[in-house]
């Protein structure tokens, strides 16, 4: 008598491949952070304090922002790096070994480098640094300093989004500066939010993809294994 039970089949060789990686993606996607939320969190940061900047300024009579403008910019910004190294932090929490100390150290990196942003342009103040050199060296030490944190991102999470964002806040960081005051706080705005909110976009979008390429791998998985693996 011929025992034909699907559940006693054995799985053939492509079924238990794709299984095998879409629970390694499953694992991926639950102890990294989520790409999405950071570069959200960022570029609405981004986006809304240099537009307050920027708007305060060409309302000012000395061309100079308001202080509720930098008020609203100092809130966004430290919103964001609290954001970032809370998911960091918690995403990793339930980890052990290299990806629990990963994650650990690349939100606390966050943290530290805006704490050495802010005592460096603590130390060109008392030097006399006029108010054009404080705004242009604050803007751009901000963005160098995001830039190699997504760079070294992209180093530990083997993510190459994430070094295209890094490269590109370097950029925005160096065509800011030389637009010059007020205009630098549109170009922080646009291309540097912008570029933000475009990465956050994208990802939700690729994300999606993998999971209908999941969905439609059907019982063998052939095909579709690789695309999930590989997107």
């Amino acid at each position: 008598m011929t025992d034909d039970r699907p559940h006693d089949a054995p799985l053939d060789p492509a079924e238990s491949l794709r299984l095998i990686r879409a629970q390694q993606e499953r694992a991926r996607s639950a102890t990294e952070p989520d790409g999405r939320l950071l570069y959200l969190a960022w570029g609405v940061a981004w986006l809304v304090g240099y537009l307050s900047l920027w708007t305060s300024a060409r309302q000012g009579a000395d061309g100079q922002p308001a202080s509720w403008a930098f008020a609203v910019f100092g809130g966004a910004i430290v919103s964001a790096v609290a954001f970032t190294i809370v998911h960091s932090v918690s995403r990793t929490a339930g980890t052990r070994g290299v990806s629990a100390r990963t994650g650990m150290l690349y939100g606390w990196s966050w943290m530290l480098g805006f704490v050495a942003l802010a005592a460096v342009l603590g130390g060109l103040a008392r030097a006399g640094a006029s108010e054009e050199v404080m705004s242009l060296a604050s803007n751009a030490l901000a963005c160098v300093v995001v830039g190699l944190l997504y760079l070294g991102g992209a180093a530990a999470f083997q993510d190459t989004r994430l070094f295209v964002l890094g490269v590109w806040i370097l950029l925005v960081a160096a065509v800011a500066t030389f637009a010059g005051l007020p205009l630098t706080y549109l170009v922080m705005a646009l291309l540097g939010g912008g570029g933000f909110l475009v990465m956050a976009g994208t990802e939700h979008l690729l994300r999606v993809r993998r999971r209908r390429l999941a969905a439609d791998a059907g019982p063998t998985g052939r095909g579709a294994t690789t695309e999930v693996a590989d997107a």
